[in-house]
């Protein structure tokens, strides 16, 4: 991989006149890692998702599950096995450590699956080895993955998963070449296997400097070109993506066409990107939830009267308006309006500072007590303003006595620590990758069979009434059955109050009108193939 340190974004662009055609992006953070299994975070995947493929996709502007490295599958009659046939002549991209000797093939899904599933496999604990999606959605239920020739894999469950297919199409299960993995094993380098990414996807990394800007090249070999599929073919000679954690920061360099996609811009800025004269306004329907999470391992947090009166003590409605921008609604279910799942009677809790205080002091704190609570630094769907979040907390609850020191981080940091089970009141969320109400809730609120939290679960909240319904209704294909069963999880959820919802908003894409073929995702990551830019 090259060096870019020291070069700006504005360098950067200058300094590629060869390239006819350059699409520059906005992104708002730095990807942690380079190898999808090890993230969730929506930031990296949005990078990695232009590098790496699935066996299955979601597509574009739909909640469609459609082929991707696999080009149909099977499901067994009792719902346990799914066999994918997977697409042949498939190519693997290359970097100055490693040239692959063969296509894409069945070996190479075996070797993505185990890696995650088996401790004793040589790469299990590369990096860190915490695999999210693959812990919190399929630990407990993928009971192998087997080869039966180069072009068929076999995934048998230990019970029927509802949702497989859908949690198959999550990016952070994107499939890796086991060719390099073991050609870094044999280097003595295996932790460059997620630094340096080799994948299939219509691009390939070029450069990264943190925090400045990561460069992608297109590969010519992706299999899209080769099925002619323009939504996968890369159209442009190179993509820039610019990184600034400042909303306004990403919106001015749209406005001055330094960059011609500007993720997450502040959704008080709709109007200003309207009159632009050169940006198109994009708005998309997605499904997700921002709220604050309570530290189970915190002696105050974790008495339930406590977070009770944390709860009430914050005014909801104010809130939400001025944090998503007069487009949030004020919700207490943990599942979004946007997805089947949704239970409207679940109303935020009242705001009421008086039994607040009444309920701190049945827990023992008449006079209040000291905590931190986090806010998210980026700017996403379930989080515009975090910052503003937290002072608007931190205020209410100075009202009943609590003290609350705000605490924030770069991105990347800001969810190692998170994941580490620092925050004593952390705030996140997540945006739905696949159209099926479990992803969150599975992410940032079960524990698994031995109860261990999820990666993501960094209150470390377990309780098995939660886990038990939510195990139920992963287990069924009823959907009216899954439903009734998701609610009553959303309720034993709101009664417990690990978390407080604070709300969701559509996002909002700034677009340069040079910019053709670009379709926002309504789940999962927007791809870039297929995009050009007029000159």
């Amino acid at each position: 991989m090259k060096s870019i340190v020291g070069l700006t974004f504005a360098a950067l662009l200058a300094s590629s006149p060869v390239y006819a055609s350059t699409l520059s992006v906005c992104i708002e953070g730095s990807p942690e890692i380079f190898n999808p299994e090890l993230s969730s975070s929506g930031t990296t995947l949005f990078v990695l998702g232009q590098i790496y493929d699935n066996l299955v996709s979601v597509k574009q502007g739909s909640s469609e599950i459609e082929p991707a490295l696999a080009e149909s599958w099977t499901v067994s009659a009792d719902a346990k096995t799914y066999t994918f046939k997977l697409r042949k002549g498939v190519k693997w991209q290359s970097n100055d450590a490693f040239t692959p000797k063969r296509d894409f093939n069945a070996d190479d899904v075996v070797f993505t699956f185990q890696r995650m599933m088996d401790p004793a496999n040589p790469y299990s604990k590369v990096n860190g080895g915490e695999y999210t999606t693959f812990q919190t959605r399929l630990a407990d239920t993928l009971q192998s993955v087997k080869k039966i020739d180069d072009d068929t894999v076999a995934f048998t469950l230990k019970e029927p998963l509802a949702p497989f297919i859908g949690i198959m199409a999550h990016q952070s299960l994107a499939i890796t070449s086991a060719e390099y993995a073991d050609a870094m094993s044999k280097a003595g380098t295996p932790e460059q296997f997620d630094r340096q990414p080799i994948g299939t996807g219509a691009f390939q990394l070029q450069d990264y400097q943190a925090d400045t800007a990561v460069r992608l090249i297109p590969f010519a070999n992706t299999w899209g070109a080769a099925i002619g599929d323009e939504s996968r073919t890369p159209k442009v000679d190179a993509v820039v993506m610019a990184i600034s954690t400042d909303a306004t920061v990403r919106l001015q360099r749209a406005m001055a066409d330094e960059c011609q996609i500007a993720l997450y811009p502040n959704l008080a800025d709709r109007e200003t990107i309207e009159k632009s004269g050169n940006l198109n306004l994009v708005r998309t329907p997605v499904a997700s939830t921002g709220f604050i999470t309570f530290n189970f391992n915190d002696d105050a947090l974790k008495n339930k009267k406590v977070r009770e009166a944390l709860a009430h003590a914050i005014d909801i409605k104010p809130l939400v308006d001025v944090v998503y921008d007069g487009m949030g609604k004020a919700t207490g279910s943990l599942i979004p309006p946007a997805l089947w799942g949704f239970d409207e009677k679940i109303a935020p809790y009242d705001y009421d500072p008086q039994e607040a205080k009444a309920l701190l002091k049945e827990a023992g704190y008449p006079d209040g007590f000291s905590t931190q609570i986090w806010a998210v630094p980026v700017s996403r769907p379930y989080m515009p303003h975090g910052r503003r979040a937290a002072e608007m907390i931190q205020a209410d609850w100075a009202k009943i006595g609590v003290k609350a020191e705000i605490v924030s981080y770069e991105w990347a940091e800001y969810i190692k620590r998170s994941v580490s089970g620092e925050s004593k009141v952390g705030m996140f969320g997540g945006i739905w990758d696949f159209p099926d109400p479990s992803e969150i809730p599975n992410n940032y609120f079960t524990c698994d069979s031995s109860g261990k939290p999820s990666p993501s679960n960094i209150g470390g909240w377990c309780n098995k009434d939660f886990n038990a319904l939510m195990n139920q209704a992963g287990a069924i294909t009823d959907q009216p059955q899954r439903e009734k069963l998701y609610k009553q999880a959303e309720q034993v959820f709101h009664d417990e109050v690990p978390a407080v919802i604070l709300g969701s908003a559509d996002a909002i894409t700034a677009v340069s009108k040079k910019v053709k073929g670009y379709k926002e995702a309504n789940f999962g990551t927007s791809r870039l193939a297929g995009v050009t830019v007029e000159e």
